[in-house]
């Protein structure tokens, strides 16, 4: 199904590619044709769980996105 997200997204949380705060609910258009079956999300960042993988995106500073660094991602990228 499409994941939807709104609110503070100072971290690129929000997954729309930008770290711009949302006032209203908007679909995250990177998880769109990836059938996506349980998201989680924290305060700065967020995990979505399809069924070809999981996701990671937002504030990635103590390496808590799962990719080996510490960028921050502002769209979804799946963990390898």
């Amino acid at each position: 199904g499409a994941v939807w997200s709104w609110g503070y997204g100072a971290c690129g949380q929000l997954g729309h590619g930008d770290e711009q705060n949302q006032l209203l609910p908007r679909k995250i258009e990177a998880l769109a044709g990836h059938r996506v079956v349980a998201v989680s999300a924290g305060q700065h960042h967020g995990l979505a769980i399809t069924a070809d993988g999981v996701w990671s995106l937002g504030w990635g500073a103590c390496g808590q996105l799962g990719h080996g660094d510490t960028q921050n991602k502002l769209l979804p990228k799946k963990i390898e």
